[in-house]
């Protein structure tokens, strides 16, 4: 009776382990072929990624030699008192554009006049003298060495009056060229001395940037080149050329001077603004181009995610690249992409390779079908 117990119970465990055993295979199974919401069931598995793409293009690109640069005038000079005396009055003020010849300043100039006047005096005088003697040359009355005297001293009062006038001159101080007055350096009452600093003065048209470029570049490198420069201070673009390219290269930075002049600037472009100054030292055409955004290091690697088809789901394919040159806005690949493959530019850093994606348009909305 017993042993007929025994046998009933391990029975009845033996049928409640093997009812267990049905129900989690039931249960295994059913999750197999299930679903999660919100999952596809393209070849990479999981949830779709949405991402932004554009397709390879061919085009040209350019390496660039950067640097900063200075703006300079091409004409810049200190106008210098050329006589001594009191300023008696201003004509112009800093910032002033002035022409060629424009009257700046006024020196007292009386005593310069009377100067003047003493020398053409006695520059008369000694002209009536040297005809007399001329006259009586011609006659035999006077002697070779009085007519010579004569002569001698009218020329060295023609040269005394002129000098008078010169120095007149000078009293009435005048731009040397036509530009800007940058700084007005004496007022009105000031004495001056010979070579007193009276103004600064610069010609703003054109403007040049002097560039040091690595030796290295300088076979690279032609008179009358365009160069593009970006100004510091307001982020306008500008154009310039390489005027001058120095015949030396400086032993102890081993660089060349660049001159490049620029004509045309926004109005309030000052000297001494800085500019970064880009020049073109190669350029390649008929290159494969995208964006710079879609290239991404991995793992020490340089990969882009190429948009491919498996069945009816796009998905992710990573792609090891070469990169060649690359500018603020696109990247060069020299070997593993072709012109035409949709490559991701937004989204790429959360993929791998077969992630299932979801291509949006520019305005957000999913494609059907993207890629090729």
């Amino acid at each position: 009776m017993t042993r007929l117990r025994f046998l009933s119970v391990c029975l009845v465990v033996l049928l409640l382990a093997v009812a267990s055993c049905g129900r989690d295979e039931n249960k295994t199974g059913a999750s197999a072929h299930q679903q999660a919401p919100g999952q596809t069931g393209g070849a990479g598995g999981g949830k779709a990624i949405p991402v932004a793409v554009q397709s390879a293009f061919e085009g040209s690109i350019a390496s660039y030699y950067k640097a900063t640069a200075t703006l300079e005038a091409e004409k810049a000079a200190e106008v210098l008192s050329r006589v001594t005396g009191l300023v008696a009055s201003l004509s112009v003020e800093e910032g002033d554009v002035v022409a060629k010849g424009d009257l700046l300043l006024t020196i007292g100039n009386e005593e310069y006049q009377l100067r003047v006047q003493q020398a053409a005096a006695r520059t008369a005088n000694l002209r009536s003298k040297y005809k007399r003697y001329e006259s009586m040359q011609a006659e035999g009355l006077s002697t070779e060495e009085e007519f010579e005297t004569a002569r001698s001293d009218l020329a060295s009062a023609e040269a005394d009056e002129g000098l008078a006038k010169l120095n007149l001159s000078y009293t009435m101080v005048r731009a040397p060229f036509a530009g800007h007055v940058t700084a007005r350096l004496v007022g009105v009452g000031q004495n001056l001395s010979v070579n007193t600093a009276l103004f600064v003065m610069a010609d703003f048209d054109p403007l040049l940037a002097r560039v040091y470029v690595p030796s290295r570049e300088f076979n690279k490198l032609r008179q009358d080149q365009l160069v593009d420069l970006v100004l510091d201070s307001s982020g306008a673009h500008l154009q310039g050329i390489i005027t001058l390219i120095s015949p030396i290269i400086d032993p102890a930075s081993g660089t060349i001077k660049i001159t490049v002049e620029v004509a045309e600037y926004p109005a309030g472009t000052r000297p001494g603004d800085f500019a970064e100054v880009q020049i073109v030292t190669e350029r390649r055409d008929g290159v494969v181009l995208l964006p710079r955004s879609a290239v991404i290091t991995e793992k020490g690697e340089t990969v882009v995610y190429v948009a491919t088809k498996e069945g009816d789901q796009d998905q992710a394919e990573r792609r090891l690249v070469t990169v060649g040159f690359t500018d603020d806005e696109n990247a060069q690949i020299v070997d593993g992409l072709a012109v035409g493959e949709l490559v991701v530019i937004k989204g790429q850093r959360s993929l791998k390779h077969g992630t299932a994606l979801k291509i949006l348009t520019s305005d957000g909305v999913a494609t059907e079908s993207a890629a090729r």
